[in-house]
């Protein structure tokens, strides 16, 4: 696939999902390597929305530990329940934050976040990391997001 994607700026989100989420299939179809595929869905996230922060934190141990990531320097390192990355991999489920001020023990990687998506990421039935995103604006995620999000991360195993 050639390097740059199309990107819409004056439509809905759910359509920018739908105009991305073939080009980054595209982007990854055919390619083994793990970390390569995860840095080309974070480059092609923030590309498509201008996001605070996307990232992958994948599992080492009872950790996650930074993967590959678009925006500021981050937390290397985060603990089983700790957080919002910590939560959401603990509970096996996504969350919706839209104020990252209010969400108990939030890990405050960069100031300037003000709301995140986390949702697991699996291979098979085990949780092998998160894919997390950082917006500079209040309440910025929805259902939308999730849904989109999480067919993302499902191309990453089929």
């Amino acid at each position: 696939m050639a390097e740059d994607l199309e990107i819409l700026k004056d439509a809905d989100k759910e359509a920018q999902y739908k105009t991305l989420i073939p080009q980054i299939k595209a982007l990854i179809t055919g390619e083994e390597d793990q970390i390569a595929n995860l840095g080309n869905i974070a480059a092609a996230l923030k590309e498509q929305f201008g996001w605070f922060w996307v990232g992958f934190y994948l599992i080492k141990g009872e950790e996650l530990v930074l993967g590959p990531f678009q925006g500021p320097v981050a937390c290397t390192r985060i603990r089983k329940g700790k957080g919002v990355c910590g939560a959401s991999w603990a509970q096996r489920e996504t969350l919706i934050v839209p104020d990252v001020d209010l969400f108990p023990g939030h890990i405050a990687c960069a100031s300037a976040s003000r709301s995140e998506i986390v949702l697991p990421l699996y291979k098979g039935d085990e949780v092998i990391g998160v894919l997390d995103v950082d917006s500079q604006y209040l309440s910025h995620f929805d259902e939308v997001d999730a849904k989109y999000l999480k067919e993302i991360i499902n191309l990453l195993n089929g």
